[in-house]
């Protein structure tokens, strides 16, 4: 296991400033900061997270203020990634659910971290989990991950947090897209936002009705479905009430256990794909491949599937690919 080394001895005595820094090059792929990642890897594992997920306009910024506030009053530090939309001009998060959340920007108990997705599907961040693990190691109890609201892709979160909020607004059709594939399966919770609205009780009864056909077996969660109306922080308590529930049950040695492992699968997987994907096109790069391959693809000489075949297959054997490299003469008749 990697020594802590001097960044991350400061981010564990809970130094804010050393933390935004470490989170900051984490989202920029600095190699330092990897390796003071890897010290904190096994300080991490405290903090509960709990994903708020559901389409724009849903709440969830809102939601997410008023679930601060009230873990505040219980003594509870927090720590807030805000998954933001890319800016198509410069690459950084439009920073709309952080603007949203000022009333805790000079609470020293609260930690806010946006990030853009720089075109990740699924809702996240690709560092979304390393921040996730700084603010797990700098002492966080509770860290809460709003998603960026793209719909029905946001399935991404299940593999992050322990308690998943989906939010469903009564009126927009929300009720009707939380029934469709991934989004019933990820919930734990089921929070009805808007609930003064017309529709809400229609849009809760369907919701509940979806849930009613699920397969549980004994003792298994079966996700309840709560009213809320986040801008005059009604039904907040409540929902709090049924997170610690949720715990509970989450805590228990055979459902905590499953849990980890899978945690550890996801960390792992993500890792392997952004590294090994990494390598493989900067090493076709390298070889002066890239580019004729892709000039290849643009004049349908070769498709994508056989190229990464090729390169998943035998371990980057280069020479195996010239066959598809302009001019080399393989594969498409000797000169003359």
């Amino acid at each position: 296991m990697t020594a802590v080394n001097a960044a991350g001895k400061e981010i564990l005595a809970g130094n804010t400033r050393a933390a935004a820094r470490l989170m900051r090059d984490l989202d920029d792929e600095i190699p330092a900061a990897i390796r003071t990642l890897k010290g904190l890897y096994r300080h991490t594992g405290r903090a509960y997270i709990i994903g708020v997920t559901g389409a724009p306009g849903s709440g969830k910024s809102t939601l997410v203020n008023r679930i601060t506030t009230h873990l505040r009053t219980r003594g509870k530090s927090v720590g807030i990634v805000a998954i933001d939309p890319t800016s198509p001009f410069t690459g950084g998060a439009i920073l709309g659910d952080r603007i949203r959340m000022q009333q805790h920007a000079l609470d020293e108990g609260v930690f806010i971290k946006s990030l853009a997705t720089r075109g990740h599907l699924g809702g996240l961040s690709r560092s979304t989990i390393d921040i996730v693990n700084v603010m797990d190691a700098m002492g966080k109890d509770i860290i809460l991950i709003e998603t960026v609201g793209v719909g029905q892709d946001e399935v991404e979160i299940v593999k992050v947090a322990h308690t998943n909020l989906v939010i469903v607004v009564p009126g927009l059709g929300d009720d009707i897209q939380a029934i469709k594939a991934g989004i019933l399966e990820i919930a734990d919770i089921f929070v009805v936002n808007k609930a003064d609205r017309d529709g809400a009780d229609k849009a809760q009864r369907e919701i509940e009705t979806m849930v009613s056909m699920g397969e549980y077996a004994e003792g298994d969660w079966k996700p309840p479905v709560l009213p809320t109306i986040a801008a005059t922080d009604t039904g907040t308590a409540g929902l709090l009430d049924a997170v610690d529930r949720h715990r509970e049950y989450i805590y228990q040695e055979k459902n905590l256990s499953r849990y980890l492992r899978e945690k550890a699968r996801v960390e792992l997987v993500e890792i392997l794909k952004t590294r090994l994907i990494g390598k493989a096109v900067a090493d076709l790069d390298a070889h002066g491949l890239l580019d004729p391959l892709l000039a290849d693809m643009a004049k349908k000489r070769m498709d994508p599937y056989s190229i990464s075949e090729k390169v998943v297959n035998h371990s980057f054997a280069f020479h195996l690919l010239n066959a598809g490299k302009p001019g080399s003469g393989k594969g498409r008749g000797k000169r003359r």
